[in-house]
């Protein structure tokens, strides 16, 4: 059975997440840790615990069980002291508190949701996000450089505080995949914060797994303003040192005008300007009633389809 590498963080590696765990294949989620926003940031501050909010996202979409306790880990207490707060992110918290370990923590939320797969914290330290603009202003955490809309003007470098190694068992996945997934996701929340672990570009770039970069849909406004794909590689390629990506799977369909329209504020499509062999398109998005359903956030109606994506990530592993 074909080993199938899923690196990121937040909605995108839910997409890929959730249609991968339908096929025959052994799927391992690396994930960032460097969520500091809403609930997860309140937990971190006030428990002293690892992010759970990423993680959880994880679990969930590779969770077989009832449609009821995957809707009991994603709710979200609307008032009271727990306003804000996902029942996940708290019981997982709970679970590192009970068992003393994050990474065990995981594991017996992973047992609980009968998930296909394994779940692994790209580093077990804490950390925090931060980045150096080109006009000397320093954002501090994941959730300032996500609401940031300066970062596309330049900046100097990112990095984590302190400096984190990566977990022995996220290199251990990586260098035995087949396959190895990079997106969708934010570039410079998600993306790259598992760039930034010591350890994890060296294992990339060595590792012999095919890689994938799955590329965003939708530009964020202030941050990748004016990205097409090659930017995006570029941007990645910048981390790495090596351009390392064997294919880039870019969406071919347009969204309704209307869509587009909506999310104009929070930006705009990203295009496709490679024109290599190594680029695979295909018409790869959701049906945004779908999404209206379960999530008001503009910036979720336009979001991959995990059937269509996985589809063509099964292309690939059938190839190999």
């Amino acid at each position: 059975m074909k080993r199938v590498v899923v690196m990121g963080g937040g909605t995108g590696n839910f997409s890929v997440l959730r249609g991968l765990k339908n096929y025959p294949v052994e799927i391992c989620a690396i994930v960032s840790m460097a969520d500091d926003g809403g609930s997860t940031g309140i937990l971190r501050d006030e428990l002293g615990v690892l992010p759970p909010g990423d993680v959880r996202q994880c679990l969930v979409a590779l969770s077989n069980s009832s449609n009821l306790m995957r809707s009991l880990m994603n709710y979200r207490f609307e008032n009271g002291g727990l306003e804000g707060h996902s029942f996940g992110n708290l019981f997982l918290s709970a679970l590192e508190k009970v068992t003393g370990s994050f990474e065990k923590a995981v594991e017996e939320m992973g047992k609980i949701l009968f998930i296909n797969g394994k779940v692994i914290p790209v580093t077990t330290h804490e950390v925090r996000l931060k980045m150096l603009l080109n006009n000397r202003k320093l954002l501090e955490g994941e959730r300032e450089i996500y609401l940031s809309q300066e970062i596309d003007q330049g900046y100097k470098s990112m990095y984590l505080e302190p400096i984190a190694e990566c977990n022995p068992h996220a290199i251990h996945e990586i260098l035995h995949a087949d396959l190895i997934v990079l997106g969708p996701g934010g570039l410079h929340t998600s993306l790259i914060p598992n760039l930034l672990v010591e350890g994890v570009c060296d294992a990339l770039r060595n590792a012999p797994a095919k890689k994938v970069f799955v590329a965003n849909l939708m530009n964020r406004k202030g941050q990748t303003t004016g990205f097409k794909v090659s930017h995006y590689v570029k941007e990645l390629t910048r981390y790495i040192s090596k351009d390392i990506f064997d294919f880039i799977v870019v969406n071919t369909q347009h969204p309704d005008p209307e869509l587009v329209a909506l999310y104009a504020e929070e930006g705009e499509i990203v295009r496709n300007d490679l024109d290599e062999e190594r680029v695979v398109v295909a018409p790869l998005l959701g049906d945004p009633k779908e999404a209206m359903k379960k999530d008001l956030l503009k910036r979720n109606l336009i979001r991959h389809d995990p059937k269509k994506l996985a589809h063509v990530l099964m292309e690939i592993v059938n190839h190999l």
